[in-house]
């Protein structure tokens, strides 16, 4: 939906005495917002790679290897568990941890030998308990969507998940709207009153004003940058390119695009824009409106499925320039972890030092609301 454009086309006073009519107004007003939408969706569209490229280079071998002393640890106190020297409460402890950081790293791996060790001391399956969880999942998200997510569909992987969920959101809309539109007039027992005939009237009327403003541009860009119609092969080869990016903007129902383009090509100037009509505005704002509408959905997916393919907090505000700075600092934070847990695995092999560190260990309940499939914890 983003447009290539990055202006913010706008209405501007003609002199410091005007006042701009609240028309004028919502169009600047959606104007800004559109072209701060754009920039948005692009910072994020070129961070993305960026980020993962980051990602994959320098934090992900930090985190197997961070995964790989946490392994280590979970079979130690599994192969001490049994030792004399553990009271009862120890051992309790014990089972705390090595349940936790088995979930924790068949959340976040394949180690699948570590299962029968969670099941041994967790006295439940591992499966089962995720099937569950996975259950009770889609039956939340069902629930908040509205709609049926279907025995298929993929819990196990973030991107995944939300991919078929969008989807299939998307095709629910697109559903009711096209029963909403084709729905038999016999649907209603009475007959429709004057007012409300008149009213269906008037919607119908404005959409179709609404089309043709858009077409009423269109058109005009194609009569001046038909590219058959130009014999130089440079201005050929720059009025298809100019071409192109119409039949993008027309396609996508860009308003502001053709607008800007209008004025990149000189079609009109600044003093066209502020002489636009009052009821000329009002469609231009219709569409404006449903324009912004789809670029905030859109800005919304995208930051989604960052977000959960690369486990941040559902919510909160972030940014690409936040996510990178939240970037250095889990290298850094990681690095300091990985350091820490190689001196816990070289001293903690002896149980009477596991046992002095258990002392200090406290067992902290993981919060229900942890089903939440995009929760986090601290």
């Amino acid at each position: 939906m983003a447009s290539s454009s990055s202006g913010n086309l706008r209405i501007i006073e003609r002199k410091a005495t005007s006042l701009l009519s609240n028309a004028q107004k919502t169009f600047n007003r959606l104007s800004k917002k559109i072209a701060k939408q754009r920039e948005q969706l692009g910072a994020w569209n070129k961070t993305i790679p960026l980020y993962q490229e980051k990602y994959v280079r320098e934090f992900d071998p930090l985190l197997q290897s961070f995964d790989e002393y946490r392994v280590q640890l979970v079979h130690i106190f599994d192969r001490l568990y049994s030792d004399k020297i553990f009271s009862k409460t120890d051992r309790s402890k014990l089972q705390h941890l090595i349940c936790a950081m088995v979930v924790d790293l068949l959340d976040s791996g394949d180690h699948v030998e570590l299962k029968e060790i969670y099941n041994r001391h967790s006295g439940s399956d591992y499966d089962a308990e995720e099937e569950q969880d996975n259950q009770e999942i889609k039956s939340m998200m069902e629930s908040m969507l509205g709609v049926e997510l279907g025995d298929d569909i993929d819990m196990r992987t973030p991107d995944d998940f939300i991919e078929q969920v969008s989807r299939q959101l998307h095709e629910k809309l697109h559903q009711d709207a096209q029963d909403q539109e084709h729905q038999a007039p016999s649907h209603s027992s009475r007959k429709k009153s004057a007012k409300a005939m008149a009213k269906e009237a008037r919607l119908q009327a404005e959409a179709q004003q609404v089309s043709q403003s858009i077409r009423e541009v269109f058109r005009k860009l194609a009569s001046t940058l038909h590219p058959d119609k130009e014999h130089d092969p440079k201005e050929r080869a720059r009025k298809t390119e100019l071409m192109q990016r119409v039949n993008s903007a027309y396609s996508n129902n860009d308003l502001l695009a053709l607008l800007e383009l209008q004025l990149e090509i000189e079609q009109i100037d600044q003093a066209a824009i502020n002489a636009i009509s009052e009821d000329r505005l009002k469609h231009y704002n219709k569409v404006l409106k449903e324009q912004s509408a789809e670029l905030q959905q859109e800005l919304e997916m995208v930051e989604m499925s960052f977000r959960a393919h690369f486990d941040f907090p559902p919510y909160g505000a972030l940014s690409p320039t936040m996510a990178f700075t939240m970037l250095e600092r889990d290298i850094a934070t990681i690095r300091q972890d990985i350091a820490g847990l190689k001196e816990d695995v070289e001293l903690l092999q002896d149980a009477k030092n596991l046992k002095k560190w258990l002392k200090a260990y406290k067992i902290v309940r993981r919060p229900a609301f942890e089903l939440d499939p995009f929760f986090e914890m601290p």
